[in-house]
C-alpha cells in the first residue's frame, strides 16, 4: 500500500539488506482512478486519490533516493497520465493528483541534474488495465473503448526505452498515445 510511508521505508531497508544496496531503478506505477464530477467527489475520495497517485510516489521515491544519490547512479521512473496535462470532466481528483505528480517529477529532475541519477515521467493515454473494470469504458459515451487503449506492455516498453538509454542521456518525459 503506497499510502503507508513506513511500508515504503521498510521495503527500502529490506531490499538493501537482501541485495547489499538499494535498487538501480524505481518505477512509481501505483494508481487509482474514479469518475465523478467535482460536486459528487467526496473529500475522502479526493484525499484518497492524492494519497495513492501523489503522496505514494513521493514516499517511494524518498525511500530509495538517498541510496541512488550516494552511488551517483539510478533511475526513478514515474508513470503519469494523459491527465497530467489534459483535463477531462469527471476527473477532478485524478487530474489534480496527476498534475501534481508531473510537478513533483519536474522538481525531482531539476534536483537530480548532474548527480548521475535520472528521472523520467511516462504519461500514457488510456491503458487497458483493471483500473477500468468498474468504469466499463466500452459502454460509456466519451470513453476510449478498451480495444483502442494502449496495453500495459506498451507502457513497459517505454519504461525499458528510458532506462536503457545511455547513462549520459536522461529521457525527461515520454507521452504515449495509440497510433
Amino acid at each position: 500500500d503506497v499510502r503507508d510511508v513506513e511500508a515504503g521505508a521498510r521495503a527500502a531497508r529490506a531490499f538493501a539488506d537482501a541485495c547489499g544496496r538499494g535498487p538501480d531503478i524505481v518505477v512509481n506505477n501505483a494508481g487509482a482512478f474514479a469518475v465523478a464530477a467535482v460536486a459528487d467527489t467526496t473529500l475522502d475520495a479526493f484525499r484518497g486519490a492524492l494519497e495513492i497517485n501523489l503522496v505514494g510516489p513521493f514516499a517511494m521515491t524518498s525511500a530509495f533516493l538517498s541510496g541512488m544519490r550516494e552511488r551517483g547512479a539510478g533511475h526513478v521512473v514515474t508513470i503519469g497520465s494523459i491527465a497530467d496535462r489534459t483535463i477531462f470532466p469527471g476527473n477532478a481528483a485524478y487530474s489534480a493528483s496527476k498534475y501534481g505528480l508531473r510537478a513533483l517529477h519536474e522538481v525531482l529532475r531539476a534536483e537530480l541534474r548532474g548527480t548521475g541519477v535520472r528521472a523520467t515521467l511516462i504519461s500514457p493515454a488510456a491503458v487497458d488495465t483493471g483500473l477500468w473494470n468498474e468504469i466499463d469504458p466500452d459502454n460509456r459515451p466519451g470513453f476510449t473503448p478498451r480495444t483502442q487503449m494502449l496495453s500495459a506492455g506498451d507502457v513497459a516498453d517505454a519504461v525499458l526505452y528510458a532506462v536503457l538509454a545511455p547513462p549520459s542521456v536522461n529521457v525527461d518525459e515520454l507521452r504515449l498515445s495509440r497510433s
